[in-house]
């Protein structure tokens, strides 16, 4: 029961993840970043955006040079590197293995990006690779899944669902 702290684990909180990748992006773009582009890229307030990039400069992860500018050091750009990837791995998941609509499966991405593992990363980048790879095993799994309905059956016999049924419709209880 201990694993729910370990969220609290995490290298950088899903703000603080957002202010990195605009930071990334920015630099990508224009060149520059400044306090003020990442708050209007956010859609934040700048003292908003200065009281999460102070905490991330001094972690180390944000340079701020004499002209104000901001800059990733190599753990910020290495960690920013990775949330992006792990965005598009989920999403490439969500969206094109699970067909969970676009803007669903980009909102969801958002919110664990930064939460899972660089192992758990990895393996659903593997998993996603296989499943696309053309390989008639993939393609037999792909469309079996796909014609798969999904049924509630006894709650009891159920490895998955705790006390109710996650899929169980709980406003037709009340209504009678």
């Amino acid at each position: 029961m201990e694993t729910w702290k370990k969220f609290e684990q995490n290298v950088v909180s899903h703000s603080a993840a957002h202010h990195l990748m605009a930071i990334s992006e920015l630099l990508a773009s224009n060149g520059y970043a400044r306090v003020t582009d990442v708050a209007r890229r956010l859609d934040i307030t700048r003292g908003s955006a200065s009281i999460t990039l102070k905490a991330l400069r001094e972690r180390g992860l944000v340079v701020e040079d004499e002209n104000k500018f901001l800059h990733l050091s190599e753990q910020g750009r290495e960690l920013a590197n990775l949330i992006q990837s792990k965005r598009k791995i989920l999403i490439t998941f969500f969206h094109e293995i699970l067909g969970v609509p676009e803007d669903a499966a980009e909102t969801d991405a958002c919110k664990i990006e930064h939460l899972i593992s660089e192992e758990t990363g990895e393996k659903l980048l593997a998993f996603i690779k296989f499943l696309m790879s053309g390989s008639k095993k993939a393609d037999e799994l792909l469309k079996a899944f796909n014609n798969y309905q999904l049924e509630c059956g006894d709650i009891s016999s159920c490895h998955l669902c705790f006390d109710d049924c996650f899929l169980h419709d709980h406003d037709q209880d009340n209504v009678e």
